[in-house]
């Protein structure tokens, strides 16, 4: 177990903090449970309000566990005018702990967003984030293949790694993007009579500005990650079936990933539009593939304005001796305004007089 531990935080240490190492970013597998850091053209783009919580668990089965917490509110700010647009702002938060090391990375964000509205249903959006980041590591919790005597692990013996490091490291991060959005319920369609089509389709590029982030005092900067990203809701008419297909492709230095699947909506009941005592809820079963990664399993539960969604990621990666397959938990929950069951014409609707 010694030496297991040792080789994990020699390449723990290795992929993370040597000068020529290919950096990523966090990801959530509900990526649709965390729009800001998507895209900062998400700001605003679905929901008049909208707030999310994410926490995820990972390879707790191999290590000391990956652990993730995330959390993002944003809202469009006044009525739409005319046939023009709207302005949206946004915050967003997370917190990443990695490893023995727990290698960490907290990072803060704001986000303004403007969306132009090109049809009755549909907007053009483009975003802007600024944010503060912080990383830091914990060098006591290592241990040192030179630390290794031939027999066991001696913390006596020297590390032989350069003495110039730091343990934290801060930095100011920039990210832009655009996001088309389509939603046919912002226009006042009758969405009891099960006819909703929604889509986002988005380009975002983060760390435009690319900051030096080094242990090591160096100059090595945090490379740019560009995300390309869609997803939609299309219900089946005469039925309370609805598919919610998505995708992700995510491109950051020699680091790449592509994800893409598919929740079933089943809408168990719909609210009742004159009492208001009916609520309205839905559950979501589906599967995404992670390439070369992991299969995750998801479940998203909706209930009014509420949503909570869960899901496991199953690894089946080159790791999976070591996993058996377990990857990790991740939980998300949302609160939207209006009810997305029943819209109406909303305040932020595009006027069509």
């Amino acid at each position: 177990m010694k030496k297991i531990k040792l080789v994990a935080a020699i390449g723990l240490i290795s992929a993370l903090l040597i000068q020529k190492a290919d950096a990523q970013d966090i990801h959530f597998s509900q990526f649709y449970m965390s729009p800001l850091t998507q895209n900062p053209a998400l700001t605003g783009a679905e929901h008049e309000i909208q707030g999310t919580l994410n926490y995820k668990n990972q390879w707790a089965s191999v290590a000391d566990p990956y652990t993730t917490i995330a959390g993002s509110f944003d809202m469009r700010l006044g009525k739409s005018k005319g046939n023009k647009g709207f302005w949206a702002f946004g915050i967003n938060f997370y917190s990443d702990k990695a490893g023995d090391a727990q290698l960490g990375t907290t990072q803060a964000n704001l986000s303004v967003a403007y969306h132009v509205w090109l049809a009755q249903y549909s907007t053009l959006g483009g975003g802007l984030q600024l944010g503060y980041a912080q990383r830091s590591v914990n060098y006591s919790a290592l241990q040192w293949g030179n630390q290794y005597d031939g027999m066991d692990y001696n913390s006596t013996l020297p590390t032989g790694e350069p003495t110039n490091t730091s343990n934290s490291v801060s930095y100011l991060d920039g990210s832009a993007g655009i996001n088309w959005n389509y939603d046919n319920t912002a226009g006042g369609i009758n969405v009891t009579d099960n006819h909703d089509l929604k889509a986002d389709v988005g380009f975002a590029m983060f760390h435009i500005n690319q900051p030096k982030y080094s242990f090591y005092n160096s100059s090595e900067q945090l490379y740019m990650r560009y995300v390309l990203h869609g997803n939609g809701l299309i219900s089946l008419q005469n039925s309370n079936l609805a598919l919610a297909p998505g995708f992700v492709m995510y491109l950051q230095g020699g680091a790449y990933e592509i994800y893409i699947g598919s929740l079933v909506r089943f809408k168990l009941k719909q609210d009742s539009k004159y009492t208001g005592l009916m609520k309205s809820a839905a559950i979501s079963l589906g599967a995404y593939y992670r390439a070369k990664d992991a299969i995750v399993a998801a479940m998203l539960l909706e209930y009014s304005n509420y949503a909570m969604g869960i899901s496991y990621d199953i690894n089946t990666s080159s790791l999976t001796p070591a996993s058996n397959g377990r990857g990790g938990v991740e939980i998300s929950l949302r609160y939207v305004l209006p009810n997305p069951f029943y819209s109406g014409v909303s305040g932020a609707t595009r006027s069509m007089y």
